[in-house]
């Protein structure tokens, strides 16, 4: 039964919501949808409308919306651009910078695709033709960063009989027959042709995923300090295609940017960049602006995104004040009127102990925060004047000069 393998994968991964459905209006991803409303969850559903085949790829947002609507769910879509190149790679490239996109933008970290059996077994197939090692044979991973497919024990013959079953009417993508696309030429005809040497293809090809995937983590326990098998697993696990030159290429900008404080980052595909650093080396995405923010009127204690911030009344003489590094602060303030933000342009500080004002994009320099970070550290500000840079450090303009006033503190909510 669909409903109780689609809640013991949830139960597996320890899932939270708020969920992210990715949502074509095709067979897989409305009987996944309606699968987790029938289980009681709430998911955002958003939508890629590509823009390949005009009035049918409009109409079938139409059918998304319509559908979200009926089970009053929250719906949002994004259309791409007609001059995005009309590829299978721009395509998949497109889509999951706009799920990432999503994510931030609905504060989720759990995204689910609807990939199944089948196309876990074309999966496999595909990279076999084009030649591929033991890492590749694993096909689809049930989870790879924030994507999860709950769907991908489950064959597309029992998902198309679940829709004809509960009276669903997906989407029918008609590029879905056009054999040009490498995917739809080995299901209409590679596949078919398997299965007169073997019906069982399929699950044949999903056991060799399964093998590959026990093997890999043998290799891993015994290889896993050698560098090049590391960042060949960051670039499988981010779904870059890479060969021995560019495993060569990251190999040599680790080593020549792993002592910098401040760090370099290098791009790895359109919304993917490596960031090297001292403390090591990560994959980071690309991230709009944050532009949350809120007042700071009174004291008390405020929510803000995925922290909270507290400001108490003291007056007494602290023992001892708190490091830069830490997320918290004494100040003298006269009058508590501030705006809890994130940074924008034109913003200055006036640093602690220095006459005069500094931009804060000088200021975060001096203070060797990588860029990638600059835009998600929370500021107490007032106008375009920063006085306080969390982690970093205060404005001159409120130090402390006897007792302080105020106590600042921000946290994690997860802590």
């Amino acid at each position: 039964m669909i409903e109780k393998s689609v809640q013991h994968f949830i139960e597996k991964y320890n899932l939270k919501e708020p969920f992210v459905v990715a949502f074509s209006g095709g067979y897989d991803s409305m009987c996944l949808l309606d699968v987790l409303c029938k289980l009681n969850y709430k998911p955002i559903v958003i939508h890629l409308n590509h823009n390949w085949r005009g009035k049918e790829s409009d109409a079938e947002e139409l059918v998304c919306k319509n559908f979200a609507k009926s089970r009053e769910l929250v719906f949002y879509s994004e259309k791409l651009l007609d001059n995005v190149e009309h590829t299978e790679t721009a395509a998949r490239d497109a889509r999951y910078e706009f799920f990432y996109r999503c994510a931030q933008k609905f504060n989720s970290r759990v995204i689910f695709t609807a990939h199944n059996f089948d196309d876990n077994a074309e999966t496999v197939l595909y990279r076999i033709i084009k030649g591929t090692g033991v890492v590749g044979l694993q096909g689809i991973s049930e989870k790879r960063d924030i994507f999860y497919r709950p769907l991908l024990s489950v064959k597309r013959c029992d998902i198309e009989n679940y829709c004809k079953v509960n009276d669903l009417n997906p989407n029918k993508d008609s590029s879905n027959d056009d054999i040009k696309y490498k995917r739809n030429l080995i299901r209409k005809k590679i596949i078919p042709l398997l299965q007169e040497i073997n019906p069982s293809v399929k699950k044949a090809l999903n056991s060799l995923s399964d093998i590959a995937k026990m093997d890999t983590a043998l290799i891993e326990k015994y290889a896993k300090n050698d560098i090049s098998y590391s960042v060949r697993n960051m670039l499988i696990d981010n779904g870059i295609d890479y060969d021995r030159k560019k495993i060569e290429e990251i190999k040599n900008f680790i080593e020549e940017n792993k002592n910098l404080k401040s760090g370099k980052k290098m791009s790895l595909s359109d919304n993917l960049w490596l960031f090297v650093n001292r403390d090591g080396y990560k994959v980071i995405t690309t991230l709009e602006k944050n532009n949350n923010s809120i007042l700071i009127n009174k004291e008390g204690t405020y929510n803000f995104g995925k922290y909270i911030f507290s400001i108490k009344r003291y007056d007494k003489l602290p023992k001892s004040y708190p490091k830069d590094i830490e997320l918290k602060a004494y100040i003298k303030a006269d009058c508590i009127n501030f705006e809890l933000r994130y940074r924008r342009d034109g913003d200055i500080i006036y640093p602690l102990g220095c006459n005069g004002s500094q931009k804060l994009k000088k200021y975060l320099n001096e203070k060797k925060v990588p860029n990638h970070i600059k835009d998600s550290i929370p500021l107490l500000a007032v106008g375009n004047e920063i006085l306080w840079v969390a982690g970093l450090g205060i404005s001159d303009k409120i130090k402390v000069v006897d007792k302080p006033t105020h106590y600042l503190e921000l946290r994690v909510k997860d802590e």
